[in-house]
């Protein structure tokens, strides 16, 4: 039998939340632990929670998801914080990519095989600083 890996999703948009959480139930390696609507409760959760995966949005009110990734990073380094938002990864945010977050999924692209795909790459250094 597959360990399920602990993930929470945090959005301020209940769409994506949901989306998220349709997807993670048709996975049996995922299982959603968590739900969160701002950096400030990602934080509080994840130190609750201890997911393994955090999918965290990048554009949040009060906190950025880039900011609430470095305090999560930093306190919890062996948790996984996946960036996603409707970015080109060319265009991603200034502190994307030394928030300690381990990749970048475009929410347009969200899905299982997405999803298994950033996983298994989680410890390739996506977010090397150039």
């Amino acid at each position: 039998m597959t360990r399920s890996h602990p993930v929470l999703v945090v959005d301020d948009q209940m769409p994506f939340r949901s989306a998220a959480k349709a997807v993670l139930r048709r996975m049996e390696a995922f299982e959603l632990v968590g739900e969160a609507a701002s950096g400030r409760e990602a934080i509080e959760l994840v130190d609750r929670l201890h997911p393994a995966l955090v999918l965290m949005d990048i554009n949040m009110p009060e906190m950025s998801g880039i900011e609430a990734t470095r305090q999560i990073t930093s306190a919890h380094p062996d948790v996984i914080v996946i960036l996603c938002s409707t970015y080109d990864t060319s265009d991603l945010p200034s502190g994307a990519a030394a928030s300690g977050a381990s990749g970048y999924l475009n929410k347009e692209q969200f899905g299982a095989d997405a999803l298994r795909r950033i996983w298994a790459d989680r410890h390739a250094g996506l977010f090397k600083p150039a």
